[in-house]
């Protein structure tokens, strides 16, 4: 196995544990926005420092350990969550590295459109088809479901996407350095 390699599946793997533990710590505080927002905010720092490659990883991985680790929801739900993140690491992707204009006109754009097209895509998915469609849930625990499948993403994600805009350029300075 070549070094670029080794050095992308370690990386991608410190993202995992990152966000196994940054997932369960901040559920123990009871503040799903907290968690979202963290989670986001892996997804985009995992993307913009370690290619799409591994941010598609993260995003895949982490509602799966979620669950697995008790804070996640429903296992029917997860495809519709892995969807939501894929949409957000693709935009940041496709429009946060690119440089138009400014500095960070790129990685504002970056930072809208992925929160509202994430919002968007577990909002239809979840709110829309999953829940009326095919789980047959009791009203009290779908109105639980939608409600925290609705604006709270949109939040989460404008968050997480501003967390990561803090640490970006100093994290991938330090990359970039120890590279040398």
């Amino acid at each position: 196995m070549n070094q670029e390699k080794t050095l992308w599946i370690t990386r991608t793997a410190i993202f995992v544990a990152l966000l196994v533990v940054l997932q369960a710590a901040t559920a123990a505080l009871g503040n799903t926005i907290i968690t979202g927002a963290v989670v986001n905010m892996l997804l985009v720092v995992s993307v913009m420092t370690c290619g799409m490659m591994s941010g598609l990883c993260v995003a895949v991985i982490s509602p799966i350990m979620a669950k697995l680790i008790g804070i996640g929801p429903l296992w029917s739900l997860i495809p519709f969550i892995v969807a939501g993140n894929i949409t957000l690491v693709l935009i940041w992707h496709f429009i946060g590295n690119r440089h138009w204009g400014q500095k960070y006109t790129s990685l504002i754009i970056a930072l809208a459109v992925a929160a509202a097209a994430k919002f968007l895509a577990l909002y239809i998915g979840i709110v829309q088809i999953a829940v009326p469609l095919l789980l047959k849930l009791p009203e009290p625990q779908a109105a639980v479901i939608s409600s925290m499948f609705s604006i709270p993403q949109l939040i989460t994600a404008l968050l997480g996407g501003g967390m990561a805009l803090l640490v970006l350029t100093p994290l991938k300075r330090a990359i970039e350095g120890g590279q040398k």
